[in-house]
């Protein structure tokens, strides 16, 4: 509507604009368009975009990555430009965590390349989601993990699969650590379940149009509680666990939501009032995971100093009762590991 920074809630790519424009862009698949070569030598590290818009409206570009920043070597990190089937590659203006910002960029095909180091290829840390749907047409319990990048692309792609296929979501917090692209991480639980494929896959990047790998886990007889966990099979690090128990009806399970995010946040609220960071990503995931609806963004959003606007949220967030406080301090978890590291080691 005029000149200012617009965010789109549902694919996290933004724009700074001169004035009122029209912006149309939608989700392209790397495999199509980066060739088997530059497949070898370059890591797709987030949504790649097609973009139309008049000339020089756009003065910066914001496109979503989900690479770890915090031990990686920045310099490795490109935008890719695809024109008339032919690449080209620009430094990012700046990189910041979740988006590679470019200034007066020219649009067609947009996306953030990796490039891959041979010392590099099983240390690249992502942030990263996990999964898990329930198929409601099978007889016995059947679940389908996976275990992706944080790519809004890939998960709605998955999402829409696994509808077509009438299973339905259980919430599922993040990985509590980085994970790395091209290491295999193994699925255990504490309960007798079938696992395939053997437990354990590799943890890689698939376009959006491409089918995705997925754990089935099995289970015929619902125990009260199962217990899963993930660990990354190179030290048998513990990266992710969870629980399922029955739900109302004994063909469903359901997500136990625990006390742990609301007695995080009740207990750190003074420092997550003057500390808390990254606002927009924060508000940006509670949008999509429908924690806070539009009218409340704009709300906090509209506070006049950062802490009046983290007070806001945090005070909407309790409100809205253990869930979303739950919702809220898994998104701090993986959004701003070191801010939750160092409150939850002070007394």
């Amino acid at each position: 509507p005029g000149a200012g920074v617009f965010q789109c809630t549902i694919t996290g790519i933004a724009f700074k604009v001169k004035s009122a424009v029209t912006i149309t862009y939608q989700y392209a698949t790397w495999t199509k368009h980066l060739s088997k070569a530059d497949q070898e030598t370059w890591i797709p590290a987030g949504p790649l975009f097609r973009i139309r818009v008049q000339p020089g409206v756009v003065e910066k570009v914001y496109l979503p990555h989900f690479i770890c920043l915090a031990e990686v070597d920045t310099s490795l990190c490109s935008i890719a430009h695809f024109k008339s089937g032919k690449m080209t590659l620009e430094r990012p203006t700046r990189l910041i965590a979740f988006s590679a910002a470019l200034e007066n960029p020219s649009f067609s095909l947009l996306g953030v390349l990796w490039r891959k180091l041979r010392s590099t290829l099983n240390s690249l840390p992502v942030h990263s989601l996990v999964l898990i749907f329930q198929q409601l047409s099978a007889a016995n319990t059947t679940l389908h993990l996976y275990l992706i990048p944080d790519d809004v692309s890939v998960k709605q792609a998955i999402e829409k699969q696994e509808t077509d296929w009438n299973s339905k979501v259980i919430p599922k917090p993040p990985p509590f650590r980085p994970l790395f692209l091209g290491c295999i991480y193994r699925v255990t639980s504490t309960n007798s379940v079938e696992i395939t494929p053997e437990e354990q896959l590799p943890f890689c990047y698939k376009s959006p149009k491409e089918q995705q790998l997925f754990f089935e886990i099995y289970i015929k007889n619902m125990a009260e509680e199962i217990g899963l966990r993930m660990t990354d099979t190179r030290n048998d690090t513990e990266v992710w666990r969870a629980s399922l128990r029955s739900g109302r009806n004994s063909s469903t399970v359901t997500w136990p939501w625990c006390l742990l995010g609301a007695a995080f946040l009740k207990k750190h609220r003074s420092n997550l009032c003057s500390r808390m960071g990254q606002l927009s990503t924060i508000l940006l995931h509670l949008r999509q995971e429908n924690v806070i609806n539009s009218d409340e963004e704009e709300e906090v959003r509209g506070q006049g100093t950062g802490q009046k606007r983290n007070q806001l949220l945090l005070d909407l967030v309790e409100k809205k009762g253990h869930e979303a406080q739950e919702q809220l301090y898994q998104i701090l978890r993986t959004k701003n590991p070191y801010l939750i590291a160092d409150l939850e080691k002070s007394n």
